[in-house]
């Protein structure tokens, strides 16, 4: 169970990543819209919480400079540890300082940050398939550089309980 800081796309990206998702649940690959309990949207983390005060980190979070959006193109494919399947964008510098700074905000609230989303260790991506079997990645690299390249608007953000996936929106973009 985590807590995550993550960023929301427009209609338009997320209908996209959403067709994605079909497409590849249509050819037997898990993906986030069949994952755990269904309720995933489209995003991209900036720090995921594996220890947190819920109102503490909305505090401080919808307390912090409002950003607003941005974009980020999606042009590539990544594979993580244990069949976790993305896509991974071109990373606006500014995006990273945007992160470090969410990052040491809910830090100083006390929560216990994901080693993966630690300062100096993120890896902005957009998950796509929690699961995927070493088999299914020609299925999945297929149908993904298919519908590749994405430029993604980013247009607001959001606190989103992966164990539940009830979403907190945040008035801001930080």
């Amino acid at each position: 169970m985590a807590l995550a800081v993550c960023l929301l796309f427009d209609g338009r990206t997320e209908r996209a990543l959403t067709k994605l998702w079909n497409r590849l649940e249509e050819q037997g690959v898990a993906t986030l819209r069949s994952h755990t309990h269904g309720m995933h949207h489209p995003h991209l983390s900036y720090v995921v919480l594996l220890r947190w005060d819920l109102a503490a980190v909305r505090d401080t979070v919808a307390g912090l400079p409002d950003r607003g959006g941005c974009e980020v193109t999606f042009d590539a494919l990544g594979a993580f540890r244990r069949g976790r399947i993305c896509l991974v964008p071109a990373v606006p510098a500014e995006l990273i300082a945007r992160q470090q700074g969410v990052v040491e905000a809910v830090r100083a609230t006390g929560a216990l940050v994901h080693a993966h989303y630690e300062i100096d260790a993120w890896l902005p991506h957009c998950s796509i398939a929690p699961r995927a079997r070493s088999e299914q990645l020609p299925i999945v690299a297929t149908t993904v550089y298919g519908f590749l390249p994405l430029t993604a608007r980013i247009t607001r953000a959001a606190l989103i309980d992966s164990a539940t996936g009830q979403l907190w929106p945040l008035p801001n973009v930080p």
